[in-house]
């Protein structure tokens, strides 16, 4: 096993301690290059603008977490097998193949201008171009998965995919409507984005022979997970600093996406505060985001969906008991952690 050691860091609803990220990725540092070249093979083709357009993408920074929660869950379930292994590389470059194409879509249907600072595919390459190489990334995902052998891997994925899919358009049904419940938005991001991370962190058990009571715990690590990270993405939006956080502030309003704070808010408010919160989604718009920060602030609506993502943060640490004592198991907790202490 490798040396470093992480001090675990439990999260409660008032503070979380700093988490250094670099610390965790260093964990599985010698896999994730494996992982990255992997990617850079296997995103070769005949056809230009598919090497160009996806290495543009793929190459746009991003610290690759859902491939870095793969390794990290394969490791803590066997933590005695240091060694770099050619399934679970594979596995993990699958993963990011799979997030990769979800990027390219969501960034056509929301007509989005940045992504990590830099202009977006769509906007370089047009949309056309971003759907089909999209497309093409989940379909090569495909052929790699046929290379691992295993059908609960195929069962896994393919239903990790399908639910992706329609997590999406339930996003786009949602979209500019004021009547979204929280239990509508839990369940669409849960869909959308956390479904992904569940994917990961259960194929670290799959992939290392582990019982079904493991392989569920690591699920609903990766789930729990998942969901802290997007309910944080949904506080940022309004908070977080526009050249840090690398898209413009305010993103999911002038996209009428009713967020968690949006959604709380419109039920604390006062009835001439939740005409302006109702107008501003259903109208899809940024122009009056200084009134929608203060009635978001003053309901306590940031505040609370916080609450929330540190519930969904403590939940993956618990789902961790299962897992024996290890450096890479308190990796796994520190990015739970992570995901709540976070500048962007």
């Amino acid at each position: 096993m490798q040396s470093m050691t992480l001090k675990t860091t439990p999260i409660s609803d008032s503070q979380s301690q700093a988490v250094d990220v670099k610390e965790i990725i260093a964990l599985v540092q010698g896999d994730m290059a494996s992982v990255n070249e992997t990617i850079m093979r296997q995103l070769n083709s005949e056809v230009a603008l598919i090497n160009q357009l996806g290495a543009y993408i793929i190459q746009a920074g991003g610290k690759r977490l859902r491939p870095v929660a793969l390794l990290l869950a394969a490791k803590a379930s066997n933590p005695e097998l240091t060694e770099i292994n050619p399934q679970q590389t594979l596995l993990a470059a699958i993963v990011e193949f799979i997030h990769t194409a979800t990027l390219l879509h969501d960034d056509v249907v929301d007509e989005s201008e940045l992504r990590r600072g830099r202009e977006t595919a769509n906007e370089l390459f047009g949309n056309a171009a971003s759907v089909l190489v999209g497309d093409y990334l989940y379909s090569r995902a495909f052929q790699m998965m046929v290379e691992v052998g295993s059908m609960r891997v195929m069962e896994i994925l393919s239903r990790t995919t399908n639910q992706i899919a329609e997590g999406e358009v339930m996003q786009l049904i949602n979209c500019g409507s004021a009547d979204t419940t929280e239990a509508q938005y839990m369940d669409t991001i849960q869909s959308k984005t956390a479904i992904l991370f569940e994917a990961a962190t259960q194929l670290g058990a799959v992939i290392t022979k582990q019982s079904r009571s493991v392989e569920d715990a690591l699920a609903a690590y990766g789930l729990h997970l998942g969901t802290a990270f997007q309910l944080m993405d949904d506080i940022m939006d309004y908070t977080a600093d526009a050249e840090a956080m690398g898209k413009n502030v305010g993103d999911d309003l002038a996209e009428g996406k009713p967020t968690l704070p949006l959604i709380n808010a419109i039920e604390r408010s006062s009835a001439a505060d939740r005409a302006v919160l109702i107008d501003a989604i259903t109208n899809a718009n940024r122009e009056n985001l200084a009134a929608v920060l203060r009635i978001i602030e003053s309901t306590g609506s940031l505040a609370y969906t916080a609450r929330k993502a540190h519930e969904q943060a403590q939940l993956a640490q618990q789902a961790l008991d299962v897992l024996p004592d290890s450096d890479y198991k308190t990796a796994l907790s520190q990015l739970a952690a992570f995901s709540v202490d976070r500048a962007f």
